[in-house]
């Protein structure tokens, strides 16, 4: 063999190596422990409160109303107004979610003048409380000419920032279930659940809300924490909070039996999500403070991350509100099997055990955006 062949063939070798590296990266970032965060799921609106109207395929978390009282009491302490006002900023007002709603041990809150030094306590106190990281800090600009500039008293920058951070787990795992038919128009969808061949303690882990027929129910699952799963069955409302008292109602009245019975079977899709949602509309628009100067959302910004499957679930929400403050301007029951198959539209929520509001809240449609 040639000199001149060896070369090629050692060359060829070479290459083939750096293609086998470069395969051997690219497997260890997707299926390794370091991968790669969610990518976003498409066509699902994440709406800021439980009364903002919601259509087909939605989301709450209960983060950036935290945020927005937060602005609202510190720093503008009277309702926030828009010129002309906003349906949205009508209902973050009410603040009909806050923090005796949920305990404290469910979230991460701070606010004050936005600099590096309140960036950098804010990624140290979602790894401390929870080993998370933030997935919005980034899409606000830290920039030296977007931080608060000590020099300048007249005009002022603030920053506002909520993690909410739950992972729990059933009591018992659920079976994994056969794929199978979501409402008339999708297939092959992954479902976790109890049949017939399920050990009958875990089902005991469910409480029957309601039950009217296998398209009309509600019921909710315990986990090993205080929090609560709920799924309700072709919910009824234009609002989340519509849906949660339509189901409250329900169950209210319901007489018949609340226990899981052993010939009672259970079905439940699996949940993936990722949203991150920019309030443009909030964006660029002055308004007053109490002591009548002058405010404006630079940017505004949540997230919601969830996921559920047999063994439980986890959910990563965040919200922050960078804020600009200007004080120079002045201006003006039967013995007989109960079919909860969730296997078409439903609502779900997620709530502490003994609060009165959710801290979650979802509308499925399309469970193709959610797998």
């Amino acid at each position: 063999m040639s000199k001149r062949s060896k070369l090629l063939i050692l060359f060829l070798a070479l290459i083939l190596l750096i293609e086998i590296g470069v395969v051997i990266v690219t497997k260890t970032n997707i299926f390794g422990k370091k991968a790669t965060k969610l990518e976003l799921t498409e066509g699902v609106t994440v709406v800021p409160t439980m009364n903002d109207t919601i259509t087909t395929d939605s989301n709450w978390c209960g983060t950036f109303q935290l945020v927005w009282n937060d602005m609202k009491n510190e720093l503008v302490k009277k309702d926030v107004i828009f010129n002309p006002q906003l349906e949205m900023v009508e209902n973050l007002n009410k603040e009909d979610f806050n923090e005796s709603m949920i305990s404290e041990d469910y979230y991460f809150k701070i606010y004050g003048l936005k600099t590096l030094e309140l960036k950098d306590k804010i990624e140290k106190g979602i790894k401390e409380k929870f080993n998370q990281t933030s997935d919005i800090l980034d899409k606000f600009s830290w920039e030296e000419e977007d931080l608060d500039n000590p020099n300048n008293p007249d005009s002022r920058r603030y920053f506002f920032y909520t993690m909410l951070y739950r992972k729990f787990e059933f009591l018992e795992e659920f079976a994994k279930l056969d794929n199978d038919k979501f409402g008339n128009k999708y297939e092959n969808v992954k479902y976790f659940g109890i049949d017939k061949n399920t050990k009958s303690s875990v089902g005991d882990q469910i409480e029957v809300l309601y039950y009217n027929s296998k398209d009309d129910f509600a019921l909710l699952i315990n986990t090993n924490t205080n929090d609560e799963v709920i799924f309700y069955k072709n919910p009824i409302g234009k609002t989340f909070n519509e849906i949660y008292e339509n189901m409250l109602k329900e169950a209210d009245e319901y007489e018949g039996n609340e226990f899981f019975d052993n010939i009672d079977e259970f079905k439940a899709p699996n949940l993936n999500f990722n949203e991150i949602r920019e309030y443009t509309e909030l964006a660029g628009k002055e308004f007053y403070t109490a002591d009548n100067n002058t405010a404006k959302i630079e940017k505004a910004v949540q997230s919601i991350n969830f996921s559920l499957d047999e063994k439980g679930g986890e959910i990563k929400s965040e919200g922050g509100i960078d804020v600009s403050y200007d004080s120079a301007e002045k201006p003006e029951e039967e013995n007989t099997p109960r079919y909860f198959y969730v296997d078409d539209t439903f609502a779900i929520f997620l709530r502490e055990k003994g609060k009165s509001k959710p801290y979650f809240a979802g509308r499925i449609d399309d469970i193709t955006k959610y797998q």
